[in-house]
């Protein structure tokens, strides 16, 4: 019997370019596309990492290379950008997912170091990678950009300004390009992750991990990379090509939770 449905949800052939793969949410959406039947670029500045994930990826049998790259370098972006086309022919999607966390108090004598690397990493760094795939992703069919933010662009924590201002901006851009770039078919949407088990959360303690999740999430735990990776799949999907500006939460109901 014949599909009722007409449209994809298989990114099976695609080429996804992921940044800041070498762990956590980025690990987990590299695993997650090739496990899909996508062609990943793993970049990240850690050479380590990004070798540990390709070999990850290709002892399950899915297709990768790795790439050394920090989104803070423009040439090298675009020299990276440019190795990922000749080496599998296209460039289909993108997710920008490279990240840091600073905090700091306004007045501290190194403040303007963590608001400038915040801002350069979390947000310039995004348009950098954007800029470098976007003629590529003009010639693919299905093009999406994916662009990681948190759901720290909603609200603020003490001591949280450059952090929270770079990814309040994430959700400015992202909603700038979808306009921007929708007449042309490229979809460009934002995912948004709540408390989530990472190297960047594995300071916390599990008791203060726990006691967290219990008092600010509906459902009671912090989550898991692989849950955030399969929203960001979702976008990315050929099916969702009416989806764009879109904002989604994965936080566990935090946000919708009061008290």
């Amino acid at each position: 019997m014949p599909r009722l449905t007409r449209l994809s949800r298989s990114i099976a052939g695609k080429v996804a370019l992921v940044t800041g793969a070498a762990s956590g949410m980025g690990r987990a959406t590299a695993h997650l596309f090739a496990d899909e039947g996508a062609m990943v670029a793993v970049t990240d500045q850690h050479p380590d990492g990004v070798r540990a994930v390709v070999d990850e990826i290709a002892g399950a049998g899915g297709i990768a290379h790795g790439w050394t790259m920090d989104v803070r370098d423009t040439s090298g972006v675009e020299m990276v950008v440019s190795e990922v086309v000749r080496r599998f022919g296209a460039l289909d999607i993108v997710v920008n997912n490279a990240g840091v966390s600073r905090f700091s108090l306004i007045d501290a004598p190194d403040y303007a170091d963590h608001w400038a690397l915040s801002i350069d990493v979390l947000l310039t760094g995004q348009t950098r990678v954007i800029r470098a795939a976007l003629a590529h992703l003009r010639r693919a069919k299905d093009p999406r950009i994916v662009n990681i933010a948190s759901t720290e662009a909603f609200g603020a924590t003490r001591y949280g300004s450059p952090y929270t201002a770079a990814k309040h901006g994430v959700i400015g851009l992202t909603r700038s390009l979808a306009v921007e770039l929708g007449r042309e078919g490229i979809t460009v949407n934002c995912v948004c992750p709540g408390p989530i088990d990472t190297g960047m959360t594995e300071s916390i303690s599990q008791e203060d991990k726990a006691a967290f999740a219990k008092r600010r999430t509906a459902l009671g735990r912090y989550g898991t990379p692989e849950e955030v990776a399969h929203a960001t799949l979702n976008f990315c999907l050929p099916a969702s090509r009416y989806m764009t500006g879109a904002i989604l939460a994965v936080d566990g109901g935090l946000l919708a939770r009061n008290a």
